[in-house]
């Protein structure tokens, strides 16, 4: 073959290799496989504290716990769903989507969960608010001395002992005392002995004697004792001017008295007063009159009944609450003492049906009020309400639940915890997701 004719077959074969060698080339600098798609981290939750969650293991820093992993994928990811298409958070069997929150019926008995229907009831406005017994200023009763002498002997010796009217005291020994009773003695003698103007006279001498007497503290009985006796005694009784108990001796026998001297102070406990302080804002309801009831703490679960007497018409500065008085009917043996601490629920007179549901039934988080739904099929809806006025144990629901809806009256506290575990896991994924998708 002639050298002319090969250059056609070089110049084809230079071509091919050259082609291969480029797709070589080619093949060498080619980009890299796209980016594989971001892989989410594992969160982990405490078992107890179910609201705080990472992303990395540890312990929780409210327990000190070992955290539990959760899926954050499968807990945040379009899988979960209402209809429980899979796990969702460490309850099992827990999804959440647009009906609320689904909880599987075996962990629905395991947790204990309650529900009662959502009523009307016969709501009363009321102050609940606390209180201390104080004694009726009213039934206080001082005994004092009205003349000079020494105690020469107590008859009562003790505080807290119980007296009845006219009961002796004490013996006073007086020197004027003894004077005056010979002195009406005599011009008692002597006004039965005269006749006329001068019997006139002797007449009006015995009787200013007997006005001293009376001035003094000596009874009509006494003074009548005394004229059948014929001679003075030595000391005079001071009597109780009241039944009661004795709160304060400022007495000690052989004690030098003088006139104006305190010596008992008597009260008589059959009634006492329940003094409270209510917020201005409670003031409307407070009313006199108004019903009230009273329970100790010694005796929790028997409520007094008493009755508002007293409503301060000015305010405390520092604590901005006013005095309400209530005046309660002490037991025969007296079981309601002065100084105690007492809780006081003040009932206002209207009485109006309402929505109403137990205090217990509500998450109250300072912000917010949360109450539980149970829509039945194992779903469950936390639903923030607006609350009104609370009467025995029950408050007013204003805004939030309908009558005849199923409410949670037990475990709310673990569901709602769930709503807002699987809220952050959901936005910490979401976020997740968005920065290894930024990378």
């Amino acid at each position: 073959m002639k050298k002319a004719n090969l250059i056609p077959w070089v110049l084809l074969a230079l071509a091919i290799a050259g082609g291969g060698l480029w797709h070589v080339k080619r093949g060498a600098v080619a980009p890299a496989d796209p980016k594989p798609a971001h892989v989410h981290k594992t969160l982990y939750t405490c078992a107890m504290h179910p609201q705080y969650i990472s992303d990395k293991p540890g312990n929780c820093p409210i327990c000190g716990m070992t955290l539990v992993p959760v899926d954050g994928e499968r807990a945040g990811g379009a899988g979960d769903t209402a209809g429980g298409g899979g796990p969702a958070g460490p309850m099992d069997g827990a999804g959440q989507g647009s009906r609320g929150i689904r909880i599987d019926p075996a962990t629905v008995q395991n947790m204990g969960v309650k529900t009662e229907p959502v009523a009307k009831r016969d709501m009363r406005a009321e102050i609940r608010t606390s209180g201390k017994v104080k004694v009726d200023e009213s039934r206080l009763t001082l005994v004092n001395a009205r003349v000079m002498g020494y105690a020469e002997r107590l008859n009562v010796n003790v505080t807290g002992q119980k007296v009845g009217k006219g009961q002796p005291l004490l013996e006073l020994y007086s020197p004027d005392l003894v004077s005056t009773q010979e002195e009406y003695l005599q011009a008692l003698r002597y006004a039965n002995g005269m006749q006329g103007t001068e019997g006139s006279g002797s007449r009006d001498l015995v009787e200013s004697s007997r006005r001293r007497l009376l001035n003094w503290g000596v009874s009509p009985r006494e003074i009548e004792s005394l004229e059948k006796l014929g001679h003075a005694r030595n000391t005079l009784s001071i009597v109780s001017p009241a039944s009661g108990v004795v709160i304060e001796k400022m007495v000690v026998q052989g004690q030098n008295i003088t006139p104006g001297m305190e010596l008992y102070k008597i009260a008589d406990l059959s009634k006492v007063w329940v003094v409270a302080s209510v917020y201005q804002r409670d003031l409307a309801l407070a009313k006199v009159g108004s019903p009230a009831e009273v329970e100790l703490s010694y005796q929790p679960g028997k409520p007094f009944q008493g009755k508002v007497t007293f409503v301060s018409p000015v305010l405390d500065e520092q604590t901005k609450t006013a005095e309400v008085r209530i005046e309660v009917p002490n037991t025969p043996s007296l079981d309601i003492k002065p100084e105690m601490f007492a809780t006081v629920r003040i009932l206002s007179g209207a009485r109006r049906e309402a929505v109403a549901v137990p205090e217990q039934s509500i998450i109250r988080s300072g912000r917010r009020n949360i109450a539980i739904v149970a829509l039945g099929g194992g779903y469950f809806e936390p639903r923030e309400v607006k609350l009104g006025a609370s009467s025995n144990e029950y408050v007013e629901v204003l805004e939030g639940l309908a009558e005849g809806e199923s409410l949670v009256i037990s475990s709310q506290f673990l569901i709602d915890s769930e709503s807002n575990l699987k809220a952050a896991i959901r936005q910490l994924g979401s976020a997740q997701s968005q920065a290894g998708n930024a990378e």
